[in-house]
């Protein structure tokens, strides 16, 4: 952080008095269970109970330009993402040094090379994407710069709209009703389940389901299951299943045209809640049981080139010049997206990738390590980025990672409620990371289905490096939009 942090403005007055700070965190925490912005959880594991998500009490102020810069940028970053993914060569030269020492990408790769030798049985991939996004300050207050892309398991499309509703409700018992209409519609849920729909309906098999690849134990449950109620809801003929990769595996078979068949139902949509970690491949069975879904003639969500495409070697990869030129052909596309790019650098085996390393060495605050991996916890930020080059500077082993230089964004304060807190909550320091969700449908020729489809925010204390609310370092919150000079 900067030692001299860029304060936002509070969406209503702060502190709040302890008496009425004590009824409206009990009342918001009630309303937050019984309205499903909840986990279970994963110290006290039991299918029967859930728990509040953590979140924020008051929503975080974000300045409105950059917010709708953020929502009409969405597309964009869809079209690439899907321009991109069916670049075969780009994604082989882009992870070329990394799949030689990152086994997990590695054996990504293999299945990615496999389908591609055999040929795609499926040309259509759906893509629900979330573009990650923190405001910067440093040297001036700017735009929004992006933290990183998820192409798999984009998860809190549910639990991004209910933080809003959460809000409603406190800014109602608050007595700043009024203001609620700084919290911009979010239809995420909605968004990312009609995708799915719209992948069903291209299948153009009436009795097939989609099926949601989750993990052995779900603790995000109310996330995940919320896709589910709300297909349900859409379209009450679209069945969903729901299987770990191990049952896939025991289960799954192709049919006589690489129908995707479990339990004699065909599968028209695989979404993936799971599998973008090594954990997900316990043994040889469960990466036979992706490439049996990648030969299949289910739409996946995403693709195996798709689960690459949102790797971070591939987004540092586009953010050197020229690279974006290759996937668009009109200048504003392409300035609007370098316009988010932050500093993104490659840690390979040459001029470049010394230059990169010698930069970590010399200033490791600046920057954030970061390997090819997804779900939270993993990357390495401040004065361990500098132990961490030191050990692996001359060993391949720095191919799989990437060097990113920190963002600084501007701190609100908040109070965030936690579960099982039994102390009412302090006035913190917080930062806020914002979502930006995208569905794009389409083939290598072309695109049918490409919108932006809602948001969520995540906030941490401003001292925190990690955000993941399901990783248990961030809380729930919601964008409350301001005009700043």
């Amino acid at each position: 952080m900067s030692l001299n942090p860029v304060y936002l403005p509070n969406a209503i007055p702060l502190p709040i008095a302890d008496e009425e700070l004590r009824e409206i965190v009990d009342k918001s925490k009630d309303w937050a269970v019984m309205h499903g912005a909840a986990m279970r959880n994963k110290n006290s594991f039991c299918k029967d109970a859930v728990q509040i998500a953590p979140f924020s009490l008051i929503p975080s102020c974000f300045p409105r330009k950059e917010f709708n810069k953020a929502v009409a940028l969405q597309p964009i970053l869809n079209e690439l993402m899907h321009r991109v993914a069916h670049d075969q060569l780009f994604l082989t030269e882009c992870l070329r040094e990394t799949i030689q020492v990152d086994e997990f990408t590695g054996n990504l790769f293999k299945i990615f090379e496999t389908v591609q030798n055999e040929g795609i049985t499926q040309p259509i991939s759906l893509a629900l994407l979330r573009s990650d996004l923190m405001l910067e300050t440093i040297p001036t207050f700017s735009c929004c710069k992006q933290v990183e892309i998820n192409s798999i398991a984009s998860g809190f499309g549910w639990l991004g709209p209910v933080s809003a509703e959460i809000h409603r409700f406190v800014l109602h018992q608050l007595g700043y009703g009024d203001q609620i209409v700084n919290l911009p519609e979010n239809n995420a849920l909605q968004g990312l389940c009609g995708g799915m729909i719209e992948a069903w309906k291209i299948y153009g098999n009436e009795n097939a389901a989609i099926l949601f690849v989750i993990e052995e134990v779900t603790i995000n449950i109310c996330d995940q299951r919320f896709h589910e109620f709300e297909i349900y809801r859409m379209s009450p003929q679209t069945k969903v299943v729901r299987k770990t990769l191990t049952e896939i595996a025991n289960k799954a078979k192709l049919g006589p045209n690489n129908e995707l068949i479990i339990d004699g139902i065909h599968m028209a949509v695989v979404y993936f809640r799971s599998g973008y970690e090594p954990e997900a491949y316990p043994s040889k069975k469960e990466w036979d049981a992706r490439l049996l879904i990648e030969r299949s003639q289910a739409i996946k969500c995403p693709s195996i080139q798709y689960h690459l495409a949102g790797t971070k070697k591939v987004q540092q990869a586009l953010a050197r010049s020229g690279a974006l030129d290759m996937f668009l052909t009109e200048a504003k596309k392409i300035e609007a997206i370098k316009e988010i790019f932050t500093g993104l650098y490659s840690l390979d085996f040459d001029e470049f990738g010394d230059q990169a390393v010698q930069m970590a060495l010399d200033e490791p605050e600046r920057f954030v390590l970061k390997p090819q991996r997804e779900g939270g916890g993993n990357n390495i930020y401040g004065m361990d980025v500098k132990k961490a080059m030191l050990e692996m500077k001359n060993s391949k082993e720095r191919t799989a990672w990437i060097l990113m230089e920190r963002i600084h964004p501007p701190v609100s304060k908040s109070y965030i409620i936690r579960p099982g807190d039994k102390n009412l909550p302090i006035l913190e320091d917080v930062i806020s990371e914002l979502g930006i969700y995208g569905v794009v449908i389409g083939d290598s020729q072309k695109i049918l289905v490409n919108r932006q489809v809602g948001h969520m925010l995540r906030t941490k204390l401003s001292s925190a490096d990690e955000g993941g609310v399901a990783a248990g370092f961030g809380a729930l919150d919601s964008p409350f939009l301001i005009d700043l000079d």
